[in-house]
């Protein structure tokens, strides 16, 4: 099945649109992924805080995110 390409989300390639899926980041005490780590590191400058390590698990990274959206006021 062809993904609409009016989505720059979406792509053919199936194991790419996990890690592009916020909803995907909320588990595990894997590694966070390289789109969250790279989400968070963006959200941490605008903070104006101390990026954490690359080996922060699923879950903590969340927990930051989640912080820090509500610190800066995000949804």
């Amino acid at each position: 099945m062809t993904q609409p390409l009016d989505n720059p989300k979406l792509d053919e390639h199936p194991g790419s649109n996990a890690e592009k899926d916020p909803d995907a980041w909320v588990s595990g005490d894997d590694p966070m992924t390289g789109a969250q780590a790279s989400y968070l590191t963006t959200l941490c400058e605008e903070a104006g805080v101390e990026p954490p390590a690359a080996t922060l698990s699923k879950a903590d990274a969340s927990k930051r995110i989640d912080a820090l959206k509500a610190q800066l006021g995000r949804d």
